[in-house]
């Protein structure tokens, strides 16, 4: 088989280390792009693949797709293609697996990407972390994936539509013999149709669609530069926006790039250079940077292309993560060169283990002595989630409402897992007038995670959110707050005390409270000390969803 994107060598690097890198007091400037903001200039795009699959899923590729070598056998430590383990705790079907327990004795479960529910669950924590645009991976569609990845593509469309979400099309060529006539037919009679989508990703005004692999060195790719260059022209022809997904070393014509692509390159709208694999140290990325990055800027920029690098958490099963400083330092600089975009890789590829998506902590939520590394694999710990806010922290540094800085802010585990200090609501018994279907509990507010939250019934208000503080106490000030990497909004909300939990008085009347992600998403409400035990927030219009949501509520006396 001819190799792919996962199994693409390390391109050798040279020049020295560099030095520590300064904090910057400022935001970066906007750099200068080619094309204004949209849905991926300005943005974090994540690739998704969604192609996992499980036998009794119903997808039509049956077994276990992406899961094991043998799909028609289970997954288990001989039969697997996997290098990391997906955290299972927020997915509502789990598949039995041929893999030892797990360290807490549970069987060692897997998902299906092919249920909506973990569709859905995927672009709930896109949302929830700054993660704008999903890049949908569609590989040769003529064979008997077709079927499947067709049915992925309604699934990814249904679930951007309802978390706000943008998505593309991103063909990638590795194998695909007729590509330069099967891909023009795909788009044409089965792709294009999502573009009626308002979820469907736009640039410039037209939907945005991707090609990954002209000009890679390895047979895979075979193709000649007439014929790529035929099929960027003809996509542009559609009224599309062109991405490239190019060699590392596209300008060059070295290494992973074969020469000659010149114009075929330059016939994208924008350029988004690989680079899973090319490093795992922070010299080197410090390296590409000033050697790699800095002159494929230029080059775009001379040439009116937008640039949208490859940014990746590293390799967790090679031990490259560093508790996330790998990830940061890619991050900024990146930031720091003045990309247009950011291109992170990957979502949910857990088969090279540069996944973002939830993945599990500890030994106890893995399957025991298989020698998968989990996130506290350093000695660290670190939050199933911990990737997924790294990526709104950077998120937010890249739209400049995060200062630039090379020391990362993120950290592993939220608060230490410790609620604010002479928070009276921590711990405490939750209730609500009702809660969105999943894991949306009332607890969740009081649990000193912000990474979980409370959301109400959609599309319904007013509603409530109530902590029963246990005993009477003079409170006076509240702070509530939402996932630091959610988008700004404006919650019209009210307070209410009670003694008894039956007899409600006003502490503050309906008023618009704003979350803001550059000043923490989080908002302080005072009134006049108040004896209450019971605190009640009610809920009657939301700007950024149609419920009430809260993360957290700490509350104050004196």
């Amino acid at each position: 088989m001819a190799p792919s994107r996962r199994t693409l060598i390390r391109s050798a690097l040279a020049g020295s280390a560099l030095a520590a890198l300064p904090d910057l007091a400022l935001s970066p400037a906007p750099a200068a792009a080619a094309s204004p903001p949209g849905d991926v200039v300005g943005k974090v795009t994540v690739g998704y693949q969604g192609w996992f699959t499980c036998p009794g899923d119903g997808a039509p590729i049956g077994g276990w797709w992406h899961w094991s070598r043998d799909r028609f056998q289970s997954p288990s430590p001989a039969n697997t293609t996997i290098v990391s383990w997906p955290d299972m705790r927020e997915y509502d079907r789990g598949y039995a697996t041929a893999y030892p327990n797990r360290g807490d004795g549970r069987p060692a479960t897997l998902f299906s990407s092919y249920d909506q529910q973990t569709v859905d669950t995927h672009f709930r924590w896109m949302r929830e972390h700054g993660c704008d645009t999903a890049a949908l991976q569609r590989f040769n569609p003529f064979g008997d994936e077709g079927p499947t990845r067709d049915a992925m593509a309604a699934k990814v469309r249904s679930a951007a539509e309802r978390f706000g979400r943008t998505f593309y099309v991103m063909y990638d060529v590795t194998g695909w013999t007729a590509m330069q006539s099967q891909l023009k037919e795909d788009w044409a009679t089965r792709m294009s149709a999502h573009t009626a989508s308002p979820a469907y990703a736009r640039q410039n005004g037209r939907p945005v669609v991707c090609v990954w692999g002209f000009g890679f060195a390895d047979d895979g790719r075979p193709f000649a530069p007439a014929a790529c260059l035929d099929v960027v022209r003809w996509l542009r022809a559609q009224g599309c926006y062109v991405i490239g997904g190019v060699p590392t070393y596209w300008r060059q014509g070295i290494n992973d790039s074969r020469p000659g692509f010149g114009d075929v390159y330059r016939a994208f709208d924008m350029l988004s250079p690989w680079m899973v694999g090319r490093t795992g140290t922070l010299d080197g990325l410090d390296w590409f940077h000033d050697n790699v990055n800095v002159p494929d800027l230029a080059d775009c920029a001379a040439h009116g292309i937008d640039y949208q690098p490859c940014v990746m958490p590293g390799d967790l099963s090679a031990g490259h993560r560093r508790h996330g400083d790998f990830y940061w330092r890619h991050l900024y600089n990146m930031v720091r060169l003045g990309a247009q975009g950011l291109y992170v890789s990957m979502f949910d590829e857990f088969n090279e283990g540069n996944q973002i998506a939830k993945t599990s902590e500890t030994g106890a939520t893995t399957p025991a002595g298989v020698g998968i590394r989990t996130l506290d694999e350093d000695g660290t710990a670190c939050s199933a989630d911990y990737y997924l806010r790294i990526t709104a922290d950077g998120g937010r540094m890249l739209k400049g409402q995060l200062a630039l800085t090379a020391t990362r802010p993120t950290p592993p585990v939220v608060g230490g897992g410790q609620p604010p200090a002479g928070d009276l609501a921590a711990g405490r018994p939750a209730t609500a007038s009702s809660q969105q279907n999943g894991p949306y509990g009332a607890g969740n507010v009081v649990d000193g995670d912000r990474g979980s939250y409370w959301e109400s019934a959609n599309g319904a208000f007013p509603q409530w959110w109530q902590v029963d503080l246990g005993a009477s106490h003079p409170v006076t000030r509240l702070v509530l707050a939402l996932p630091p990497g959610w988008e700004s909004r404006t919650q019209t909300l009210s307070v209410q005390g009670s003694v008894d939990g039956t007899d409600f008085a006003t502490l503050t009347g309906p008023t618009g409270v704003r979350f803001d992600p550059a000043t923490g998403n989080e908002a302080t409400v005072t009134f006049s000390a108040t004896s209450v035990r019971h605190l009640r927030v009610r809920f009657t219009a939301n700007t950024g969803w149609p419920a009430g949501q809260l993360a957290r509520l700490s509350a104050y006396a004196g």
